[in-house]
């Protein structure tokens, strides 16, 4: 069973989620890890695919648009839509508004949320059908600039 880890953060800004997902999977990635990154749609996700390019100078994350096809490279972060790859089993980073369409052999999915209303209220369904699910759930809430973590389920 995944564990799901939930990051709130402080702003509610789009740009500054996106900043922090580009942090994330630059970390997933130099952490020796896989990740699929799934978004709503193209859109978001070549978003995402020119962000992962110039969120910070110097920075290097192999990724590639995911069309049904392995990737290129060994270790290449995947972003797309709702069609993640069968049997994945590493990581997922949700971006997206709904759940994953798939949660059965995944090591861990990532839930980023902004501080809007909207994405508070998403997460919180997401966070409700995980723990009716029987996932650990670990949350980290950015305020003030301080991380607070709890964890439930399991």
């Amino acid at each position: 069973m995944p564990e799901v880890v939930f990051y709130v953060l402080a702003s509610s800004s789009q740009h500054q989620r996106q900043d922090f997902a580009c942090k994330l999977i630059e970390k997933i990635y130099r952490g020796g890890q896989f990740c699929y990154v799934l978004t709503d749609d193209t859109e978001q996700a070549a978003e995402l695919d020119k962000a992962l390019w110039t969120f910070r100078a110097g920075s290097f994350v192999p990724h590639q648009l995911y069309d049904n096809r392995p990737p290129a490279y060994p270790n290449t972060v995947l972003i797309g839509g709702n069609a993640i790859p069968e049997n994945w089993q590493k990581i997922i980073v949700n971006l997206s508004s709904h759940f994953p369409p798939t949660i059965a052999p995944t090591e861990r999915i990532v839930e980023i949320l902004d501080n809007s209303e909207e994405s508070k209220q998403a997460g919180r369904q997401r966070y409700k059908h995980y723990l009716e699910a029987g996932l650990e759930i670990v949350t980290h809430r950015n305020e003030g600039g301080v991380w607070l973590e709890t964890r439930a389920g399991g």
